[in-house]
Order: C-alpha cells, then sequence, then structure tokens
C-alpha cells in the first residue's frame, strides 16, 4: 500500500482502538502511521539520490 494509505488506515485504527479502550489496537494504528512516516521519507531519499546522480551524469558527459 501507499504512504498514505497506510497513514491513514493507521490513524482510523488509533482512532477506533482510543474509542473501544483497545490499547493494542491503538498502538497498531499508531505503528502504521510510523510505517507510512518512513515509507515517505525513503522515497523521499531516492529522489534526491536519482538527482543527484541524474546531475553527476550531466555534469560529467561530454557537451555535444
Amino acid at each position: 500500500m501507499g504512504a498514505k494509505t497506510d497513514d491513514w488506515k493507521g490513524r482510523a485504527k488509533e482512532a477506533a482502538g482510543a474509542l473501544s479502550g483497545d490499547k493494542d489496537l491503538k498502538r497498531d494504528g499508531k505503528r502504521d502511521q510510523k510505517g507510512a512516516t518512513i515509507k515517505t521519507k525513503i522515497a523521499k531519499a531516492k529522489e534526491s539520490l536519482d538527482d543527484a546522480v541524474d546531475n553527476a551524469k550531466h555534469k560529467l558527459s561530454p557537451d555535444k
């Protein structure tokens, strides 16, 4: 699933856990939200690395 989907799923679980008093469900929801945050950060880091590689290739390639 995507990061946004995981975040919303986590929010729903956390809210359901809070309403029902289910600490495990609430904790699972928070874990899902953290997972979504990590996915987003990894995607941004990958994008930045890809941009840096493209820029390096551009600088090293001979002008035509």
